[in-house]
């Protein structure tokens, strides 16, 4: 059985980040749940249950989870995104970044608010795409249904530069019962940013939980 990536979920404490670990641990991948208190991240990697094989999910520091995963998913706050990304800059060369962060401003967070250069996943790829390999996804997907067990009818738009490191980050998508979309350059990340703004204010208004996106038209999951 080919040996699957340790990843390494910066901000796996949180609501999106803890979700994405739920998955990925049950699927069988090998699971490091990062945080800013290493403590926190330990505290919450002892409830979540390993599964076909994977060793038991572990929780350290940010900089040390980032350093013993084969691909890395950032999963925090846009307030602390910057800072969590320079924090780990020195140990991520040559990985696979997963940036996950959406630019929400509240209080008005389901009005589209992207930042001046366009992106979070643009904002990962100038600071970390000297070094890394950097790709936006899993913005519209709801950290409850991730949560709860239950399938996801939903798909993950995948944007970067590096078509090789999509293939890769679609690949784990699939591999927890997603759909993974080649959405092409890390410039296309904003329209992925910007619709998790408008799911939230979807789910607002029609009083749903967790609405997602699925793409029509596509026969096959392997873009052209």
């Amino acid at each position: 059985m080919q040996t699957r990536p340790t990843l390494a979920i910066i901000g796996g404490t949180g609501a999106l980040g803890s979700g994405l670990a739920i998955r990925w641990a049950a699927a069988g991948f090998p699971v490091v749940l990062g945080s800013r208190s290493s403590d926190k991240a330990k505290e919450a990697a002892l409830q979540i249950k390993a599964g076909n094989g994977a060793p038991a999910v572990r929780g350290e520091d940010n900089v040390t989870a980032a350093g013993v995963a084969d691909i890395v998913i950032v999963a925090v706050p846009f307030s602390h995104h910057d800072a969590t990304l320079d924090e780990i800059k020195s140990v991520v060369s040559g990985k696979i970044i997963v940036d996950a962060v959406v630019p929400l401003v509240p209080p008005k967070v389901s009005q589209v608010q992207l930042p001046p250069k366009g992106s979070a996943g643009q904002i990962a790829h100038e600071r970390l795409g000297d070094v890394a390999r950097v790709v936006s996804a899993f913005h519209n997907v709801g950290a409850a249904k991730l949560q709860n067990g239950g399938v996801i009818e939903c798909d993950v738009l995948v944007c970067g530069n590096d078509k090789e490191a999509r293939d890769a980050v679609i690949a784990i998508t699939e591999a927890i019962g997603m759909r993974g979309i080649d959405a092409g350059p890390i410039a296309n990340a904003a329209a992925s940013e910007a619709l998790t703004s408008i799911l939230i204010g979807i789910n607002r208004r029609y009083k749903v939980d967790c609405a997602g996106i699925q793409i029509t038209g596509i026969t096959a999951n392997v873009a052209a």
